[in-house]
């Protein structure tokens, strides 16, 4: 389309507010005619997908590091610390979503008002996060399995069967995928439920504790409730500080993915109300799985017990197994946590794809990747990044811990620049809102602590990008510092890349597209159905 073609009056308020030449061919926002997925994720499959979607071995296998780098309370406040920012950023996107439930999500926001350039980059920039996470959750799985089988010679088989496995539900469809991930929400869930309310009962219960009586917080003054990071033996609360700072990675790990939900909208029945729904709900989520979890962890076992995964150690227990194998039914507990990374591997593969699909509708990656089946799956991306997963296949010969472990470092500086870019793009969509009179309280969902929580959360991915990969200052190697650094110089590489070849430029708050392409409610929303019974009531509750 040409550029003459898009200048339009939207009537606002009774006046007009002129929409300028935007959506030419270097932007394509009106991408309608060939964006083909169907909404075929239903209520369910959303609300289960934004509670437990990605909850995977970054909380149930990583946080043996958070625990062993920092202590109880200081894993702690790190984790308290990053779900700050992640619920500002999942905030920011969901508001934005509620607007424009499309394809692309954020990086299609990033380019329609802030800059081109910048959606270019964090698009690719997330497509990478994402596809070598799911690697990461693969390696995850099978570190777990060692629990059962530590064999080297049997890694192989196992991951290559995880990534099957993984790659076919994606294949299969969004329906099977929204089913998958139904089921493996309500194990995962009911899983978590259950270790925080047995920690609960073993941490309470008289004889677990030194001297028969109860364990309470006996971990918390022996060992004690800081761990140091050892770079500055010398001077006890600065390692004790700089040992909160070493496990902030591993908790944005943990963090990692909250967004399909809104990933996921141009692929949701009633995408606006479903997701306003996730997201209000996503802070208990938060508060209880993560903050509530990692608090019942630090409880049950101290920092400096052996068996917690350290990162040139082959142990395969993560906090929760070595807390239940001195209870009760230890196996299964691993098990379930192995469901988990595999469930999480499943969301990232998904996220990957679709945002990949995204970019190819724009013109911002090759064509084919937007070729999509007669039922709407973009096959081809998925395809493609299904054959990252086997990544993994290098944990054969590296040692798994060492490769989850620089993984881990690789995606989350990523994440960083994804959910930076989520809150800086909230604060131009939030200035050109207000520039052009749009009333935000008439969405489906907005937040009243906008633009303070974006605020925040760009502030603070802005200081853990400098300062996620400290420890290598201390103990210089060039791998580390690499995989600590290396996604600064490769973002601004992109960007400057599409802002040479296209001259993009920063939009104008005056001149932002708030409409182009974008579905209105009454095309997405269909009548909301009340409960009638008491099970379809409990259903409204939970999902």
């Amino acid at each position: 389309m040409s550029s003459t073609d898009h200048d339009i009056e939207k009537s606002q308020d009774g006046g007009s507010v002129e929409v300028y030449p935007i959506s030419d061919e270097n932007n394509r926002f009106d991408v309608a005619s060939i964006d083909l997925v169907q909404r075929r994720l239903k209520q369910r499959h959303v609300q289960m997908i934004a509670i437990a979607g990605t909850l995977g071995t970054g909380l149930f296998l990583g946080s043996g590091q958070a625990l062993s780098g920092a202590g109880p309370l200081g894993a702690l406040i790190a984790y308290a610390l990053v779900g700050t920012v992640a619920y500002s950023s999942l905030c920011s996107i969901g508001e934005m979503t509620s607007h424009a439930p499309i394809s692309g999500t954020f990086p299609h926001f990033a380019a329609r008002w802030v800059d081109p350039a910048l959606g270019f980059a964090v698009g690719w920039n997330y497509f990478y996060t994402n596809v070598i996470t799911v690697p990461v959750e693969v390696s995850g799985a099978q570190i777990l399995i060692t629990y059962w089988d530590s064999n080297p010679n049997h890694a192989g088989i196992y991951i290559a069967v995880i990534c099957i496995g993984v790659s076919a539900i994606n294949i299969f469809g969004v329906r099977y995928f929204g089913e998958a991930e139904f089921l493996f929400s309500l194990i995962k869930l009911s899983m978590i439920t259950g270790l925080i309310l047995l920690g609960v009962i073993i941490d309470a219960e008289p004889g677990n504790g030194p001297g028969g009586g109860r364990l309470g917080f006996h971990y918390w003054n022996d060992p004690g409730v800081f761990n140091g990071a050892g770079l500055e033996p010398s001077h006890i609360g600065l390692d004790r500080f700089l040992g909160i700072l070493s496990v902030l990675v591993q908790a944005a790990f943990s963090f990692q993915g909250m967004e399909i939900v809104a990933i996921a909208a141009s692929e949701t029945e009633n995408p606006r109300r479903n997701i306003a729904k996730a997201v209000r709900r996503v802070f208990y989520r938060i508060c209880i799985f993560y903050i509530l979890g990692i608090f019942i962890t630090g409880l049950l076992v101290p920092y400096n017990d052996p068996n917690l995964l350290q990162t040139a150690g082959t142990a395969a227990d993560s906090p929760y197994v070595i807390a239940m194998t001195r209870a009760v039914l230890p196996g299964i507990i691993n098990a379930g946590i192995m469901t988990s990374a595999f469930s999480a591997s499943n969301s990232f593969l998904f996220c990957s794809s679709r945002i990949l699909y995204g970019l190819a509708l724009r013109g911002q990656a090759p064509r084919i990747f937007a070729y999509c089946t007669r039922k709407g799956l973009p096959i081809v991306a998925i395809l493609f990044s299904a054959a990252f997963s086997f990544l993994s296949l290098m944990s054969i010969s590296n040692g798994a811990e060492t490769v989850f472990t620089w993984f881990v470092n690789l995606s989350t500086v990523g994440g960083f620049f994804s959910w930076g870019t989520i809150n800086l793009t909230y604060l131009f969509f939030y200035r050109g809102m207000k520039a052009q009179g749009i009333d935000r309280k008439e969405l489906h969902y907005w937040s009243g602590l906008q633009p303070y929580l974006s605020i925040w959360g760009f502030t603070w991915c802005s200081i853990l990008i400098l300062i996620n990969g400290f420890e290598v200052f201390w103990n210089f190697t060039a791998a580390k510092f690499l995989t600590a650094y290396i996604n600064i110089p490769l973002f601004f590489i992109l960007y400057a890349f599409w802002k040479i070849t296209k001259k993009t430029k920063v939009w104008d708050p005056s001149k932002m597209d708030f409409y182009t392409g974008i579905p209105p409610p009454e095309e997405t929303e269909s009548p909301e159905v009340p409960p009638h019974n008491f099970a379809e009531k409990v259903a409204a509750v939970l999902f």
